[in-house]
């Protein structure tokens, strides 16, 4: 019995520990930095020049529509290597580690997106609670 107890305290201290954190935190309409730095990634990269400032698409599609579709690892693809039939150039360049967060420019700009089209992360520059 002593066995079970301790095999089950430790896979619930292991899954706390190792528990996936959130894409992205809202509070009072502000984000987390890793979030606010999505942002930049998005300006940075000129994504707005084809899919719109607010991401609902102009020449390229909406991406607040796109990102209740593509996976993870579909938006990586997309992102890295491109749709050239598509008009969607490839941005190798985001693969960059951003120095700060850990996260490769890429997963930054996902969460900011994700957030944006699950309707929690408000449109038009974000700005970070965590300053």
């Amino acid at each position: 019995m002593s066995k079970y107890i301790l095999k089950s305290f430790l896979l619930l201290l292991f899954s706390i520990a190792y528990a996936e954190k959130p894409l992205y935190v809202v509070k009072n309409g502000k984000v987390d930095a890793a979030t606010e730095k999505g942002f930049k990634v998005w300006r940075a990269a000129a994504c707005g020049r084809c899919h719109g400032n607010n991401q609902q698409g102009l020449v390229g599609p909406s991406l607040i529509a796109s990102l209740k579709d593509l996976t993870y690892d579909e938006f990586i693809i997309v992102l890295i290597k491109g749709r050239a039939t598509n008009g969607m150039p490839g941005h190798p360049h985001l693969k960059q580690v951003d120095k700060v967060t850990g996260k490769r420019q890429v997963e930054l700009l996902y969460s900011y997106l994700k957030g944006r089209s699950d309707g929690k992360v408000p449109k038009g520059r974000v700005r970070s609670f965590e300053k």
